[in-house]
């Protein structure tokens, strides 16, 4: 075998003596080198999962939080329209009264203003006759001196 070796050059000790050198740097960037990358790689590949978790969990979450501002948005929606029926219901009921009282009013108002224009045209009847009566004395006074 020696022989084999010395045709090609090879020297027995220093085959040794690399191979101790290989298993040595084996063993050196092995432990130095590979764990620590591969645990660095074992935490990155942990994070990536839970940071995918997360995000299917808030995926989850936000798809529960739009149904939930649709049903409050469908209940705010109802309430609104309740209110605005009952407004329109009690401004109707009130537009009735205040049309009814100005109809009663109306109506007050024309039997006063019927009451005092017979009342005007009464006084003015006393007064034309007054003054009818005045005139007709003193026309007969105008005459009686003519005379």
């Amino acid at each position: 075998m020696e022989q084999l070796f010395d045709a090609f050059g090879i020297d027995g000790k220093l085959l040794i003596a690399q191979l101790i050198n290989f298993g040595v740097l084996f063993v050196a960037l092995t432990w130095l080198l590979y764990k620590p990358v591969m645990k660095t790689l074992d935490e990155r590949r942990e994070k990536i999962a839970k940071g995918v978790e997360d995000a299917e969990l808030a995926t989850a979450k936000l798809e529960g939080a739009d149904e939930e501002v649709s049903r409050r948005v469908q209940g705010a929606e109802t309430e609104a329209e309740g209110i605005v029926a009952s407004a329109r219901d009690a401004a109707n009921t009130e537009k009735a009264r205040i049309m009814k009282e100005a109809d009663a009013r109306a109506a007050q108002i024309a039997v006063d203003a019927d009451l005092r224009a017979k009342e005007a045209a009464a006084q003015a009847l006393k007064e034309s006759e007054k003054e009818v009566a005045r005139l007709a004395v003193l026309a007969a006074e105008k005459v009686l001196r003519k005379s």
